[in-house]
């Protein structure tokens, strides 16, 4: 564990009980939305690639059009 998660839970070990229980089940809600974020991202890498491929490849066409995000 690091000394910065260390500090929180000592930090958070102060609180009332019904505190220290909401701050934890948004803790263990946190982790679980990262370990899914991580599966979805390994189990779509082959897909993402094949589309950043794709989408080289119809850059080096001049098949694209230069834009900022206001004009999407």
């Amino acid at each position: 564990m690091t000394k910065l998660l260390e500090e929180a839970f000592q930090k958070a070990s102060v609180l009332p009980a019904s505190m220290q229980d909401i701050l934890a089940r948004e803790v263990m809600d946190e982790i679980v939305w990262e370990m899914k974020w991580d599966k979805e991202l390994e189990d779509s890498s082959d897909v993402l690639d094949k589309m950043a491929q794709e989408a080289i490849h119809e850059f080096e066409l001049g098949k694209t059009q230069q834009k900022g995000f206001g004009e999407l």
